[in-house]
């Protein structure tokens, strides 16, 4: 059983208080604040282990780096925004996308980005 170290809460804590997806070099600048001088190895480390404990899950993107947020949200989606980077959680669903497969295929799962600016950004 691995140890929750001091880093590993400051990550944990900076992922709650997003409320978003984050990136690692993200959550490096954020952790930093309550562990001094963490490096970006640490955080990779640490977010290998929270995976592999269930603790986060990945937001992949496709073209870009994974983010992670706190696991068990359910069923959700994300906004990629363009113009700062930053990630959002969508808490809505466009429903039954089994129509959208082809005739005799069975969906078993769904992605959905929106990408776009945010308000901040817009």
């Amino acid at each position: 059983m691995e140890r929750n170290t001091r880093q590993r809460k400051a990550i944990q804590q900076c992922l709650v208080d997003a409320g978003r997806p984050l990136s690692p070099q993200e959550i490096l600048e954020a952790a930093q604040g309550a562990v001094p001088g963490m490096g970006l190895a640490t955080v990779y480390r640490n977010i290998k282990i929270m995976l592999e404990a269930g603790d986060i899950a990945a937001v992949a993107l496709p073209g870009g780096g994974d983010r992670y947020e706190i696991a068990g949200h359910g069923h959700h989606h994300h906004f990629h925004c363009r113009g700062c980077d930053r990630v959002y959680e969508v808490h809505a669903c466009p429903g039954d996308m089994q129509k959208l497969a082809p005739d005799g295929f069975q969906l078993e799962s769904h992605e959905l980005t929106l990408y776009g600016l945010c308000s901040q950004c817009r």
